[in-house]
């Protein structure tokens, strides 16, 4: 077999989803290569979408006419906003997801897309020639030998590239349970692109029979009253499947320390380096000696009920301890593991070998995305999906890179964290990673990304044109509340608190203030209502992070001493203190490219360099 396309993708995960979808839809004829159409968009691990950071990435795919915030409204089973007591910037939506309806869903979304074949096999060679004095892709050979010609290729394999399971002692090839691990691929990959193949690791918690856990022993997490998810249209949200809280405790840390020395990642079989902010519950265990207990979330897996997710029990433990451990907690006394917990180790190349269009520095039309490049997360992977699909639809028309910067989105803001230093552990998204996060809402997603989609092609005119409306009805609205006689509106938009009562308050007294300016048509969607508080609540401070902003452009030359001490400077999390002695930066520009740095870290550091500048002097 051998066939042409414009763009190839190679892998069916969260990212390779995307590629292919918003490759097809902006008119590229695209094959999606992936071992098994019965399991693209699958959830090996937790069965959920969005949180803080991520959640906002999620937001700008469906800004961007992606398809993960589609597969959310159809599937999701619960849904929570986190971090509502604080404001609408560090605001993070979080769904529960029907896993199994997920990839179902998403197989039969892509199947009717014009534009889009899918293969089922193994993708084990990236083929290129030297084309006008550069290394060019030309196409993909399968491990069955048929051979696909295009000019650009995304690969997103996920875990699959020489993966390894891990439970206890015990290990053997695989890419996700139950699944042949990809061989070959990484070699072909690290061949053309001449970078090193690297190793990280991740895991998942063993699954439990839903039947054998006690419910009334445990917290019920409440659902919340929301309008809308990641789409633009307003939804009835509804809880469909409850989740629950349980907690470990001194026994169960004690099972774990007892038999520690089982442990695949503590007993020297992995050599691969696993996700800070998603660790195993032998490395909570471990590195937090002195916390009596760890919150563990129940959560459904499908709707079917069968099996639930323990979050926060990721572990590498032979499956005698993994028993025993979980039948330590109150409320799974009784509980019966249906799928065992294991570790996984996978190759994966520096992201600092791509440019800001994930496209390598040195092989023309090769793309990388998702856990390939170091990003943890379905979230980060999805959103990387998508700036390599654009990019290789792009690419292959001739036309220029699209490009998101730091400024404008948090998919900017991880691109650039990623392919500008790379990483040193699994990446994962957090509002803390945002300079401009003020301006990096959930509530003006529409605003910042929906022109770039409708240029991109990659949303109907029946949309753009809903937005448009809904920006026009935002721009008035803060025009009219700022006006000198309407102060006593400005005061109620300007709240702290911005509760529910508020917020009833608002809508009617503006949309009569609309009416008032003939927009008798206007009606204000929660969206639209949040957005224009934030702008009204946020316009001195976002005044403020524009000066801090330019402090650090002012600075960036600033040498820092050989003599700081950075090991416990007050307010310095303790992982940037760890980045800054590991880097040792000479500038505050330097201290800028380190990821994970945040603005606040920055004042802080260049506040510090001063004084001891200044001591000096």
């Amino acid at each position: 077999m051998n066939q042409n396309y414009d763009v190839i993708v190679i892998g069916g995960g969260h990212a390779g989803v995307e590629a292919a979808y918003v490759s097809a839809k902006m008119g590229s004829k695209t094959l999606l290569i992936t071992l098994d159409k019965n399991k693209i968009a699958t959830m090996p691990c937790n069965p959920s979408i969005g949180g803080l950071g991520k959640g906002h990435i999620v937001f700008e795919i469906g800004a961007m006419g992606g398809l993960m915030p589609q597969l959310c409204t159809k599937t999701y089973l619960q849904a929570r906003m986190l971090n509502t007591s604080k404001g609408p910037a560090v605001q993070g939506l979080r769904l529960q997801i029907d896993k199994f309806a997920y990839s179902k869903t998403a197989s039969q979304i892509l199947s009717q897309v014009p534009n889009l074949d899918i293969y089922n096999g193994m993708g084990s060679e990236i083929l290129t020639q030297i084309i006008n004095g550069k290394k060019q892709v030309v196409g993909v050979k399968t491990s069955a030998g048929d051979i696909f010609n295009a000019s650009c290729v995304v690969v997103t394999t996920g875990t699959f590239l020489n993966g390894v399971i891990h439970i206890g002692k015990t290990r053997y090839p695989a890419g996700r349970r139950g699944e042949a691990p990809a061989i070959g691929l990484s070699e072909s990959i690290s061949q053309a692109m001449e970078a090193p193949i690297l190793r990280l690791k991740t895991g998942t918690p063993p699954r439990l029979l839903t039947s054998s856990i006690d419910f009334s022993k445990l917290e019920r997490q409440p659902a919340q009253a929301l309008e809308y998810l990641y789409e633009f249209d307003e939804l009835h949200v509804e809880e469909k499947y409850p989740c629950y809280i349980a907690k470990t405790n001194e026994k169960t840390h004690d099972i774990i320390r007892n038999n520690m020395h089982l442990s695949a990642l503590y007993g020297g079989a992995i050599s691969g380096i696993g996700p800070r902010y998603c660790p195993s519950i032998e490395d909570k265990v471990k590195k937090f000696p002195n916390q009596k207990s760890h919150h563990v979330f129940i959560e459904p897996e499908g709707a079917d009920g069968i099996e639930s997710y323990p979050a926060g029990l990721s572990t590498s433990l032979p499956l005698e301890v993994q028993m025993q451990y979980i039948n330590s907690i109150e409320g799974l006394e009784n509980a019966i593991i249906s799928k065992c917990a294991y570790a996984i180790e996978y190759d994966f190349f520096q992201p600092n070998n791509l440019t800001h269009s994930l496209e390598a520095k040195n092989v023309e039309g090769l793309f990388l995305a998702g856990q390939l490049i170091g990003t943890t997360g379905y979230e980060e992977a999805a959103g990387l999906g998508l700036i390599a699909g654009i990019n290789a639809s792009l690419k292959q028309k001739g036309l220029a890179p699209f490009i998101l910067s730091r400024s404008e989105s948090y998919i900017g803001v991880m691109i650039d964290d990623l392919v500008t230093i790379g990483i040193d552990e699994p990446y994962r998204m957090f509002t803390s990673r945002a300079e401009r996060r003020l301006i990096l809402r959930q509530d003006n997603v529409l605003l910042r990304l929906m022109p770039y989609a409708k240029k991109l092609g990659t949303i109907s005119d029946e949309l753009y044109e809903k937005f448009l409306k809904e920006k026009s009805l935002i721009q008035k609205s803060i025009e009219i509340i700022k006006l000198p006689e309407n102060h006593l509106l400005f005061k109620l938009f300007h709240s702290i608190d911005f509760t529910e009562e508020i917020k009833a308050e608002c809508r009617l007294k503006l949309e009569e203030k609309l009416k008032e300016a003939e927009l008798n048509q206007a009606v204000l969607s929660p969206r639209a209502l949040l957005c224009i508080h934030a702008e009204i609540r946020y316009h001195g401070y976002i005044e403020k992070e524009n000066k801090e902003a330019e402090k650090t452009v002012k600075f960036a030359d600033l040498a820092i001493p050989k003599k700081i001490e950075y090991k416990d400077m007050p307010g310095i999390t303790r992982e940037l203190q760890q980045k800054l002695i590991k880097y040792r930066p000479d500038t505050i520009a330097q201290a800028q490219l380190i990821p994970g740095m945040t603005p606040a870290a920055i004042s802080i550091l260049i506040f510090q360099t001063r004084v001891i500048w200044k001591d000096v002097a």
